[in-house]
């Protein structure tokens, strides 16, 4: 039996409260993400993480005690028809009024990185969705990026780039002045939003390039693998992962970078003390 609208959004508060909207509100109040009179655009890729992010958002906009502004923001890389069919059937069926805006990203990623397609992709994408935010004359775009995004990038920085950095709850732009970059589901997990998405009946499309489609090898799949793997020997992993980065002790580190300048342990040996 197919679930109606009231149901889909009655499910957020109520059976998946636990799990997704009070992690959602976490995270939203702890880094300060939303503020009286901001105009949001939350960037719908059509997966499932972006639409749960829309329905989240809907819902706060109702229920919460802010007034705040949503535009929900296509941003179209190239998909192939049958997927941009599915986003557009799914975001109607979740009543999410999405604006769909046409590149070709997909195409050019392909002509310049066409083996490692992922990093030159997303900063393409970010730089459009801050683009066409501006048009919208919002300050802040929401992404529906997760809690197993944020120690799946810890990881990747660490095993594949040789230093540490987070994914940041929020961040400003640099280049487009007056616009901020929130992660409202910084605090939920992935296997929730799954569950939720499923219970729905969304078939939420991939993002529709060659990496997700498995025709190119994704690192951050391998990380993925390897966290589920280490969850069989520590079931809390995932959050240890994640506290290292509220945890940082400058004490006990090699070096770090400040800005544009770069530190070592020694440039404060003096005051160090060994730790007891």
């Amino acid at each position: 039996m197919e679930i109606d609208l009231k149901t889909i959004e009655r499910l957020l508060i109520t059976t998946y409260r636990k799990d997704i909207y009070r992690p959602f509100m976490k995270g939203i109040e702890e880094y300060q993400l939303i503020n009286e009179g901001d105009k949001i655009a939350v960037c719908i890729s059509g997966g499932k993480d972006s639409l749960t992010l829309a329905k989240l958002m809907q819902e706060l906009q109702k229920h919460g005690k802010m007034k705040f502004e949503l535009v929900f923001l296509v941003m179209n890389p190239g998909f192939n028809q049958i997927n941009l069919d599915t986003l557009i059937k799914n975001a109607k069926k979740m009543d999410i009024p999405i604006e769909i805006v046409n590149t070709d990203i997909f195409y050019v990623t392909e002509k310049i990185a066409c083996d490692y397609p992922c990093y030159i992709c997303a900063r393409m994408r970010r730089g459009n969705l801050y683009y066409f935010a501006k048009e919208k004359n919002c300050n802040k775009i929401a992404l529906g990026h997760h809690f197993d995004d944020a120690i799946e990038t810890i990881l990747l920085n660490i095993l594949y780039g040789g230093t540490y950095k987070a994914m940041l709850p929020k961040l400003k732009s640099t280049n487009f002045k007056g616009l901020e970059l929130i992660r409202p589901m910084i605090y939920v997990k992935e296997k929730a939003i799954i569950r939720y998405m499923e219970h729905i009946g969304i078939k939420a499309m991939n993002c529709g390039c060659k990496v997700a489609g498995g025709e190119l090898p994704s690192k951050r799949k391998e990380i993925k693998e390897l966290i589920a793997s280490l969850r069989k020997i520590h079931p809390n992993v995932d959050i240890s992962i994640y506290r290292s980065s509220q945890n940082v002790n400058l004490n006990c580190v090699l070096g770090w970078l400040k800005g544009n300048k770069k530190y070592t342990y020694l440039n404060n040996y003096e005051n160090h003390q060994e730790d007891e």
